[in-house]
């Protein structure tokens, strides 16, 4: 161990990270820790950061500024392609890579020695940070504590924290493992851990980005988005930044209780995990998207996107954003995306999204032919051709049954 002189430590001022930065002086021979944290969007949580990281024992802190680039390489191309892992929006998974890679970049530049991140051994993140470290540094070495140390449990930090002379944010009775950058917050642990424990939604302290349905206002409000080629240029008539598009229905969202998820999903490390997710911002981002692609997109491109979403959601979940396959789906998704132009409008009320009207100048919706008024340029009299076409081989198959059970069969009645 000793030949680690300098660490570049991926940090987020939570409890694992903060008690990392002596335990790594501890045990790597007194080295030189560099703290890394990027700002993704987690407003309000940068304030003390360096004096918090310094006191630790970090020799300096690096706050890079990463949100409109995971804004626009990262969360856009997610959302133009529908993508979810089990209804879960992916807030973590893809900015994980993002972090990764500038973690990478600065450690070469400071001529670190390994670098190190605070996931645990039983979760998916350490695959997501190791992933992007191997894909950018292969011959970095990479330290893991959560897989080294003794400390078995987050009250055991805290412990380790308290003896240390540590500055934490949290309390034992607050001691949520949560995670949250622009896009989402996310809660674990505690109580959370029994999945027939109802989330505290109304407790003081518990929700960050909104309400709870229950306590939303009782009259609706209105949004309308408008997206260019698949990606959301303006919210309410008002031109914006994907950045600040985001942001603003966060704000709507998370008021009128917009965007609450508790699963227990499935881990890409074998177990199954119970999660409660804030996305208010993203849940409307997205059902506003799909909404205008059901006018855009054809019937075969749609269902084929929808495919290949499950595999999409899978690779981001699991770490794998810098893989070719990843990168090969995300091409398919941008040629999908040339007329995924046009306006909608969304109701919210109380946690519901509302369809209240989308537009578009490519839409594949023509009134003339699917109405149900008389004229149009639809003839209903073409449908007796196709239906004996499509039909066949459901005929061929119904005679072969009966062949086969020895009944009579009347050949007749087929029009070859």
């Amino acid at each position: 161990m000793s030949e680690v002189k300098k660490v570049v430590l991926a940090y987020s001022d939570g409890l694992d990270t903060s008690i990392i930065i002596p335990w790594l002086k501890e045990h790597y021979n007194n080295c030189e820790v560099i703290a890394v944290c990027g700002n993704v969007g987690q407003k309000g949580e940068l304030e003390g950061l360096e004096e918090r990281a310094k006191a630790s024992g970090a020799s300096k802190l690096y706050i890079e500024d990463l949100t409109d680039e995971f804004v626009e390489d990262y969360v856009i191309p997610t959302m133009q392609a529908g993508v979810d892992y089990e209804g879960y929006l992916l807030g973590t998974s893809f900015a994980r890579p993002i972090l990764a890679k500038r973690v990478v970049e600065i450690a070469r530049a400071e001529g670190a020695d390994a670098v190190c991140h605070g996931s645990t051994g039983k979760g998916n993140d350490q695959v997501r940070f190791e992933l992007a470290i191997m894909h950018f540094a292969p011959d970095l070495k990479i330290i893991t504590p959560w897989r080294e140390w003794d400390i078995q449990s987050r009250d055991e930090e805290i412990d380790y924290a308290e003896a240390h002379h540590i500055p934490l944010k949290i309390s034992r009775e607050t001691n949520y493992s949560k995670d949250k950058n622009l896009w989402h917050l996310s809660h674990e642990g505690l109580d959370l851990e029994d999945p027939g424990n109802e989330p505290q939604y109304d407790k003081a302290g518990f929700l960050e980005l909104g309400v709870s349905p229950k306590t939303a206002p009782d009259k609706s409000e209105f949004v309308e988005l408008e997206f260019e080629k698949g990606a959301p240029v303006a919210l309410n008539g008002e031109k914006l930044k994907p950045v600040a598009i985001i942001a603003k229905l966060n704000e709507i969202g998370g008021r009128n209780g917009i965007g609450l998820y508790d699963v227990v999903e499935n881990r890409l490390v074998g177990m199954k995990s119970r999660g409660v997710y804030e996305t208010p911002g993203g849940t409307i981002l997205y059902k506003a998207h799909e909404v205008l692609e059901t006018l855009t997109l054809d019937k075969l491109t749609a269902h084929k996107k929808r495919e290949l979403a499950i595999t999409f959601g899978e690779l981001v979940y699991d770490g794998q954003w810098f893989s070719p396959l990843r990168k090969a789906l995300s091409a398919f998704v941008t040629s999908t995306q040339e007329h995924v132009t046009g306006k909608v409008r969304l109701e919210l009320y109380k946690g519901n999204l509302i369809n209240a009207g989308v537009w578009s100048p490519y839409s594949l919706y023509r009134e003339d032919i699917a109405t149900f008024a008389a004229g149009g340029d639809y003839k209903q009299s073409d449908a007796t051709g196709f239906i004996s076409i499509y039909g066949l081989p459901t005929k061929v198959q119904a005679i072969v049954n009966s062949e086969k059970k020895g009944n009579e069969v009347v050949y007749s009645s087929l029009c070859f």
